[in-house]
């Protein structure tokens, strides 16, 4: 029965019509082929995977699209190496259709590079900031301790990088301790739980964990997308603040993360980091056989000489005539005893004879006699004080009296006695002249018994 949809008939039983997927793919492969051709485009590219054969698989993306590509024989193509995961870049290639799986991709043959991709701008843009802040300076890496007991791993619980840093402290050192802390290694939002385990690592007390010797953050390798949570600000500040070593261990080893700029040491691969912190049993057991014969060398050469040197005197003189060999040396104790004791004697009266001054020097400088000389030396002063003053009062005395008689021999009370006489002015003011006073002013003439009023008349 015939279908009969949007005007068009088709016949059920018309197999003859139908094309295989194979024909389809090919009509499209040729379609792309010839419409579209030798292109030039421009992306980011993410995901990119080298090959042992020589060729390279990546994605080149926008902000609207992605599209597979690969460069057969890359190290014959020109421009294969500014091929990075998030390097923008400008590609020269033809459009076709892979058959086995029917996707469209693009056949590189040339690529030059345009310029940063986004990530990868982001990327070195922070680690600028961080590098001006002093975040990367040599002077805060805290080294490693020589031989850890407990390690803290950052990392995810289903990941292979755990399995292989398990393998390998296993294997190193079977008497370490691994403490996981589970997060998510990828995906939006996993900075914040990597963050939040180093933080909480580095104060165990406070959230009930156990103390570590040193912390491992990482995981395996992918795109530069897959590692981006371990380019966050908030990852590398966790980092930098972690009270505890850090080793940061992302990635394969052409892999950099900002974390490995900001951690104490930076590890290329996770089995890497293992290796680095702890050391190797084989080589620890070889070191202890090595010392723990060196020690035991000089035990047995001492053990053998001591040997030979009793085989010696048993078949010397020792075997013979024990007294005579030891007489000597006992002689010699016996000097050392006396020279002993007498030195123990002149010991003893030089610190009885110190003891003594001591004690003598100790009276000497006792309180109350030292206060008794000073009381005796102010009782001098106090005298002598007393004697000079005495003297010095007699001497003014002599001197205010010899100005007595001076002044009474050349002062006025002389001149009166002599008939000599002084007149004043009522204000006091000495007479010299007779021009000095007026008519009616009134004066006082000091004379040898008294003062005599008078008055100016006029002539």
């Amino acid at each position: 029965m015939p279908v009969r949809e949007r005007g068009r008939n088709y016949d059920a039983g018309g197999e003859d019509r139908a094309m295989t997927v194979g024909q389809l793919v090919r009509r499209m492969k040729n379609v792309l082929e010839i419409e579209v051709g030798d292109v030039w485009v421009e992306g980011e590219v993410s995901n990119l995977k080298k090959q042992a054969s020589g060729h390279y698989y990546f994605t080149l993306k926008d902000e609207r699209a992605q599209l597979q590509c690969a460069m057969f024989g890359a190290r014959r193509r020109p421009g294969y190496e500014d091929l990075a995961d998030g390097a923008k870049v400008r590609i020269f290639g033809e459009v076709t259709i892979y058959e086995a799986r029917g996707n469209a991709q693009l056949v590189v043959k040339r690529v030059e590079a345009a310029g940063l991709g986004e990530l990868q701008a982001r990327f070195e843009a922070l680690k600028r900031k961080l590098q001006a802040e002093g975040l990367f300076d040599e002077s805060l890496k805290q080294p490693l301790p020589w031989f850890p007991m407990t390690i803290g791993i950052v990392t995810s619980p289903t990941g292979a990088a755990l399995q292989d840093m398990v393998n390998v402290l296993s294997r190193r050192a079977p008497w370490i301790t691994a403490a996981l802390y589970p997060v998510q290694v990828q995906g939006k939002g996993a900075e914040a739980g990597i963050a939040r385990a180093i933080r909480q690592l580095g104060e165990p007390e406070k959230h009930g964990l156990p103390r570590c010797d040193v912390l491992v953050i990482g995981r395996g390798g992918g795109s530069l997308e897959d590692l981006w949570n371990f380019n966050e600000e908030v990852v590398a500040r966790a980092v930098a603040a972690c009270p505890i070593p850090v080793v940061s261990a992302v990635g394969h080893e052409i892999d950099f993360a900002i974390s490995d700029f900001v951690a104490d040491v930076r590890a290329p691969t996770p089995s890497a980091a293992a290796e680095l912190i702890v050391p190797d049993r084989a080589e620890l057991q070889q070191r202890l056989a090595g010392i723990a014969e060196a020690l035991k060398r000089p035990v047995r050469e001492s053990f053998r000489h001591g040997l030979q040197v009793l085989r010696y005197a048993r078949r010397g003189m020792l075997a013979r005539d024990a007294e005579r060999v030891l007489r000597d040396p006992m002689r010699r104790v016996d000097e050392l005893r006396a020279g002993l004791r007498q030195v123990v004697r002149e010991r003893y009266r030089a610190a009885v004879t110190s003891v003594k001054e001591g004690r003598a020097a100790w009276r000497a400088h006792h309180p109350a006699v030292i206060v008794a000389q000073r009381h005796a030396g102010l009782q001098q002063y106090r005298a002598r004080f007393a004697e000079t003053a005495e003297h010095r009062l007699q001497q003014l005395e002599s001197r205010v009296e010899r100005s007595r008689k001076l002044l009474k021999a050349l002062g006025p009370e002389s001149a009166f006695e002599r008939g000599f006489s002084i007149t004043l002015t009522a204000q006091g003011r000495l007479v010299t002249d007779p021009g000095e006073v007026q008519p009616g002013e009134r004066l006082a003439t000091r004379v040898k018994g008294g003062t005599i009023a008078s008055e100016v008349i006029k002539e």
